[in-house]
């Protein structure tokens, strides 16, 4: 079956999900930018990591399906299990930012990001059985250096968080979004030859 339908629905989801994260910043009382920093500066810095993040899986979610338009039940479920643990963003992001960065959530954070991105891994893995689908997608990514080493500074993010400062565990996280931020150029180049 085509994927219309579902990255559509994938599209409504991450522009919610955007929506929810906004709506749990605290508008200042005052009008002077140091009550903006006094009610929303740390909010709007997490706010910030997780927007860049959301951004981050639109676009490798919609390179990912220009490469490969057909998904069967496989995909369907590996494309929910990405959208649930992407859906948690404003609950983890809310938390730490609530907390001002206490230990235990910045490791739920760390460990959110690391769900989503093992759930985008999964859902790579699930299209590339389909029929026709892995050579195209070999094709256009090559070796998945990239999302393993995602996956390894999550890791690392929280065990950071664990042993020494909670904030230094952010470290990694904002490192794996700066890797990402850039659009996939392997994609761009692929897509450039088929139309050739």
């Amino acid at each position: 079956m085509g994927s219309n339908r579902l990255e559509a629905f994938s599209d409504g989801v991450l522009a919610i999900i955007i929506t929810i994260m906004v709506l749990e910043l605290e508008v200042p009382e005052g009008h002077e930018w140091s009550d903006l920093w006094d009610a929303t500066g740390l909010g709007l810095l997490t706010y910030l990591l997780s927007f860049v993040y959301i951004g981050i899986y639109w676009n490798n979610h919609h390179h990912l399906f220009q490469i490969c338009d057909e998904v069967d039940g496989g995909v369907l479920w590996a494309n929910l299990l990405l959208l649930f643990s992407l859906s948690l963003y404003p609950f983890t992001t809310a938390w730490m930012d609530e907390s001002e960065l206490a230990q235990v959530p910045v490791v739920a954070y760390g460990i959110n990001l690391l769900a989503a991105g093992a759930s985008f891994y999964v859902l790579e893995h699930m299209m590339a059985r389909l029929p026709g689908q892995r050579d195209k997608l070999r094709e256009a990514f090559g070796r998945t250096t990239k999302e393993q080493l995602s996956l390894l500074l999550y890791t690392l993010g929280i065990l950071l968080a664990l042993f020494t400062e909670p904030w230094v565990g952010l470290v990694p996280y904002v490192l794996v979004a700066l890797m990402w931020v850039v659009p996939d150029r392997r994609v761009e180049r692929y897509l450039a030859r088929q139309a050739e």
